[in-house]
C-alpha cells in the first residue's frame, strides 16, 4: 500500500494540472482534442489591401465542406483571441489538406489588418467548422448567374474552381464590380477561367471608370436572360437591397 500510495502521489505531480491533451499540444500544437487548430503555412498578396491565408488544419478538421461555406478563425492580438468569419477560397477535398480564406484589410478592422499585413507563417490559429448556406446544389444548375461585389467574390471563387476541377462548370455569367483592375481580387484567375470555359462569361465593372453597377439599368445589358438564371448575390448591402428589390419585382 505505501508503494502504491508514492506511485500516485508521483503521477498526480507529472499529470496535475496537465490532461494528455495538453501533453499532445506540447508535441504538435495541431494535436487538439478539445478545440479546432490551424498552421499558417503562408501568406499570400493578392492586392494592395488584400491576401490569401493558407492554413494547414489540425485534428477533427473534416475537408468535405461545401463551395461558398465561411469559417471562423480567431487569433491572438495583444493577448486576446479575436473571432471572425471568412468564407473558404479552397476547394473540398476527401482527404486532409491546406485550406485557404481570402482576407480584405478593413478600415479600422483591427483582425482583418492583422490577417493581411502582420500575420508570420507558423502562427497557430482557432477554427470553427465550416458553416452557411450560401451554396451550390450539387450537380448545378444548368445556368446560373453570379452577382458579387468587392470581396463578395470570394465564396463565388471557390464554386467556380471547385466546378473548374471537377469538369462541371456550365453556362455561367459572373458580373463583379471593383474599383479598379489592380483592386480586383483572382483577377489573372477568372480571366484563366474564361479563356478555358466558353461557358463563362466575365463582365468587369470598375467603379472608377465606370460608376457603380445598377442592376435595375445594367442587368439587361450584360445578361438579358437573368430571369432564366439561378443567381446567387454576395456584395455590400445596397447591392443585395437591389436584387432583391429587382427579383421580387419580377416575381
Amino acid at each position: 500500500p505505501r508503494a502504491v500510495r508514492h506511485l500516485r502521489s508521483a503521477a498526480a505531480r507529472l499529470t496535475t494540472p496537465l490532461l494528455p491533451d495538453d501533453y499532445l499540444s506540447m508535441i504538435n500544437p495541431l494535436w487538439s482534442a478539445r478545440e479546432l487548430r490551424g498552421r499558417v503555412v503562408t501568406v499570400i498578396p493578392e492586392t494592395a489591401d488584400a491576401a490569401t491565408l493558407v492554413i494547414e488544419p489540425g485534428w477533427g478538421w473534416r475537408p468535405d465542406h461545401q463551395p461558398g461555406q465561411y469559417v471562423g478563425i480567431a487569433v491572438a492580438v495583444d493577448g486576446r483571441f479575436h473571432w471572425r468569419s471568412y468564407s473558404l477560397t479552397s476547394t473540398p477535398t476527401h482527404h486532409r489538406g491546406h485550406i485557404t480564406i481570402t482576407v480584405k484589410a478593413m478600415p479600422e478592422g483591427l483582425l482583418s489588418e492583422h490577417l493581411v499585413r502582420g500575420l508570420e507563417p507558423g502562427t497557430v490559429v482557432r477554427l470553427a467548422p465550416p458553416r452557411g448556406e450560401f451554396v451550390l446544389p450539387d450537380p448545378p444548375p444548368p445556368k446560373l448567374l453570379f452577382v458579387t461585389g468587392g470581396s463578395g467574390i470570394t465564396p463565388v471563387m471557390a464554386m467556380l474552381r471547385t466546378m473548374d476541377r471537377r469538369g462541371t462548370l456550365p453556362d455561367v455569367v459572373l458580373a463583379h464590380s471593383a474599383p479598379e483592375a489592380d483592386a480586383m481580387l483572382f483577377h489573372d484567375e477568372l480571366h484563366d477561367l474564361e479563356g478555358r470555359h466558353p461557358g463563362l462569361a466575365l463582365h468587369e465593372q470598375f467603379t472608377r471608370r465606370d460608376g457603380h453597377l445598377s442592376l435595375a439599368e445594367d442587368l439587361e445589358l450584360v445578361c438579358p436572360d437573368w430571369r432564366e438564371r439561378q443567381t446567387w448575390v454576395c456584395g455590400p448591402n445596397a447591392m443585395l437591397d437591389e436584387a432583391e428589390t429587382l427579383w421580387a419585382a419580377a416575381g
